[in-house]
């Protein structure tokens, strides 16, 4: 069965699961408060931990959604991540976009009207 691809996109397929196994794992952590503060008291020790690849790491130091896509993050999973800093999906359609969050919230509603 050949790919559909929907331009500017990043498919999660069995690939890029395993690839982001690791960061999607240390991220599904952060559901306890407990990983949350440990994680907040060492970043490099945390992801040690979990065996993140070096792009991985960057990715989480750069708190940029595309790289941590790109390093096999699942949007999901990141959610997780990005909730640490006090954001939610719509910070992260925004980073995916290009869009400030107000222009993304825009977006969405005109997509509603």
């Amino acid at each position: 069965m050949q790919k559909r691809c929907i331009e500017g996109t990043t498919p999660f397929d069995g690939d890029t699961a395993r690839k982001g196994y690791a960061l999607n794992k240390m991220c599904f952590s952060f559901n306890s408060a407990d990983n949350r503060a440990a994680f907040k008291n060492d970043e490099e020790g945390y992801m040690a931990q979990y065996g993140l690849t070096e792009p991985q790491k960057a990715a989480i130091r750069s708190r940029q959604v595309l790289q941590l896509i790109d390093a096999g993050g699942n949007a999901y999973y990141l959610a997780k991540f990005a909730g640490i800093f006090g954001l939610d999906m719509q910070d992260i359609g925004a980073q995916q976009t290009g869009m400030s969050k107000d222009e993304f919230k825009a977006k969405l509603q005109a997509y509603a009207d």
